[in-house]
């Protein structure tokens, strides 16, 4: 099998890699709704619970984490070192809809889990309609 070398496409993919704060960039997130609650995953592998740290401000979830490096004194001959190790953080935008007073944080097999409910005050609800006949029997029925 041939493969063709781009040289430029080489060193642009090295600029783009030596360039970043850390290989990942940030840490991969799902996001999804459960009930009355919004649930966010995000994928933080190899990190210690004790070294991730969760901020609310001004309706902003900051988590930040940092990654000890996995790299042995003993290996000295390393070939290709790819995975993470430093500080990253990820930033989300939360809505006035949600309940950030109470929100569950869960850290297992290097998945952090952030549960968060729906304000009470906003969560959909079915509202009675009531009609000028109705009223009318009920008053005829006293």
């Amino acid at each position: 099998m041939l493969v063709r070398l781009d040289p430029f496409r080489e060193m642009e993919r090295l600029t783009r890699t030596l360039t970043q704060e850390s290989s990942l960039g940030f840490a991969p997130i799902d996001a999804y709704k459960e009930g009355d609650n919004y649930v966010i995953e995000m994928d933080l592998p190899g990190v210690d619970p004790d070294k991730i740290e969760l901020t609310i401000e001004n309706n902003v979830l900051s988590v930040s984490a940092t990654r000890e490096s996995v790299k042995e004194e003993s290996k000295s001959n390393t070939l290709l070192t790819e995975r993470f190790s430093g500080t990253f953080s990820r930033s989300v935008y939360l809505s006035n809809q949600l309940d950030s007073e109470n929100i569950h944080a869960t850290y297992e097999k290097g998945v952090l889990t952030l549960t968060i409910p729906i304000s009470a005050s906003t969560r959909s609800r079915k509202i009675e309609i009531k009609s000028g006949e109705n009223k009318a029997q009920k008053v005829l029925a006293n």
